[in-house]
C-alpha cells in the first residue's frame, strides 16, 4: 500500500484514520503536536509514541518535507521563498517581518486560472490545487527552518484560495488550531477575486476569519477590462453576496483596491469606489501597483495615491494605504508567479 502524507490530515481525519488501524484517538494529538508544534520530521523522535507505533506509521505515513530552492531577501527585510513541489511545480511564498508582528503569504495553487491584467500569478495559466500538506508546509518551513515565530497569515499569494475552497478550510482549521499551530483566526485573512459560491460557503465556516475582495474597479465595465472574472460574477451580483455575508457574519469586509495610474485612480473611480464601500460598510485598502514583467502598467505618484485615499475618506469610508513591500525581489502583491529570479 502506498504510504500517506500525514500532514494531508486534519485532526478530526487523523483520529478517523487512527481508528481504521486500531489505534486510539487521543495519539492523533501527540503526533500532530510533534508536526506543528516541534516541528520534528521523523517518526523515531516522537519520544512520547511505543516503539512499535512509531514503526507502524513510519510503514503507513511519510512526513512531506518542503523542498526549497531559493530564498530572495529584499531591503526592506521582506522575504520570498521559491519552492519545489514533489512534482516539480514551483510556487511561491512570503515573509513580511514588522516590528511585533511576522505575516506569511501563502499561495494555495500552482498557477491561477483568472489572469487579472496586472497580475504575474495567472500569466501561465492555472495547474493545479496544492494539497493541505503543501500549504502548511509553506507555513512551516519559515516556522522552524528559518526559526520565525509567525503571528498572521494571508491567503493571498498564488491561486484563487476560494477554487481550492476545501483545502483552504482544512488549512485554516490546522493553522488556528489552539492545540495545532495555534493562530488567531483573526489574524488569518482570506483574500478572493470575487468568487461567489466561495463566499456564500466561507459565511458558514464557523470561525472569524477575515476576508478580503480584490475589488480594484467599482463599475462592470472597468472590472471586466481589468479582471476577466467579472464577467462570470458579475460586480452587482458580488456587491449582493458581500451584502448578504456581512449581515449573516457581523463581520467586516475589506475591498483591496489595487491603484494603478490613469487607469482606476480617477475622481470618478473614486466617488465609486467609495459608494460600494459605505453600501457594504466595508473598509478600502489601497494598494499602489508593484511592476510585472511584460505588463505596461505604472505606478501611481505618492500624491496620487494620498489624492484618492483623501475622496474616500470625505466620503466616510473607511480607508489605509497599504505600504508595498518586496518589490525589490518581486514579492509584492500581483508579483508572485512560481519561477526562479533572473539573475
Amino acid at each position: 500500500m502506498e504510504k500517506q502524507d500525514i500532514k494531508n490530515f486534519t485532526i478530526a481525519e487523523f483520529e478517523k484514520r487512527l481508528a481504521e488501524i486500531s489505534e486510539p484517538s487521543f495519539r492523533a494529538r501527540q503526533i500532530l503536536g510533534w508536526l506543528y508544534r516541534k516541528g520534528v520530521s521523523d517518526f523515531n523522535l516522537m519520544h512520547n509514541l511505543p516503539k512499535n507505533l512509531q514503526e507502524r506509521l513510519d510503514a503507513i505515513f511519510y512526513i512531506s518535507r518542503p523542498q526549497v530552492l531559493e530564498i530572495a531577501q529584499s531591503a526592506d527585510g521582506t522575504e520570498k521563498f521559491l519552492f519545489r513541489l514533489s512534482d516539480d511545480n514551483l510556487i511561491e511564498t512570503v515573509l513580511i517581518p514588522n516590528r511585533e508582528r511576522a505575516t506569511v503569504c501563502l499561495s494555495t495553487q500552482v498557477g491561477c486560472k483568472y489572469n487579472c491584467v496586472f497580475c504575474a500569478s495567472g500569466q501561465n495559466g492555472f495547474t493545479r490545487n496544492l494539497t493541505l500538506a503543501e500549504i502548511i508546509n509553506q507555513l512551516l518551513f519559515i516556522r522552524f527552518e528559518r526559526n520565525q515565530k509567525i503571528t498572521n497569515v494571508v491567503f493571498m499569494g498564488m491561486g484563487e484560495p476560494f477554487d481550492n475552497y476545501d483545502n483552504l478550510v482544512r488549512a485554516i482549521s490546522v493553522i488556528n488550531d489552539p492545540k495545532d499551530i495555534s493562530i488567531g483566526a483573526r489574524k488569518i485573512t482570506v483574500s478572493t477575486c470575487g468568487i461567489i459560491p466561495g463566499i456564500e460557503r466561507f459565511q458558514t465556516i464557523g470561525r472569524q476569519v477575515e476576508l478580503s475582495v480584490s475589488l480594484n474597479a467599482a463599475d462592470e465595465e472597468l472590472r471586466s477590462k481589468l479582471m476577466p472574472v467579472n464577467k462570470k460574477y458579475p460586480l452587482e451580483e458580488l456587491i449582493l453576496t458581500l451584502a448578504d455575508y456581512t449581515k449573516k457574519t457581523g463581520r467586516v469586509i475589506t475591498l483591496e483596491y489595487l491603484l494603478v495610474k490613469n487607469i482606476n485612480d480617477s475622481a470618478d473611480c473614486a466617488e465609486k469606489l467609495a459608494g460600494v464601500a459605505k453600501c457594504l460598510k466595508a473598509k478600502v485598502n489601497l494598494l499602489p501597483y508593484s511592476p510585472v514583467t511584460g505588463k505596461n502598467y505604472r505606478i501611481p505618484e505618492k500624491d496620487g495615491i494620498a489624492l484618492f485615499a483623501s475622496r474616500l475618506s470625505r466620503k466616510g469610508v473607511t480607508v489605509t494605504i497599504r505600504k508595498s513591500r518586496g518589490k525589490d525581489i518581486a514579492a509584492a502583491c500581483g508579483q508572485l508567479a512560481g519561477k526562479r529570479n533572473e539573475i
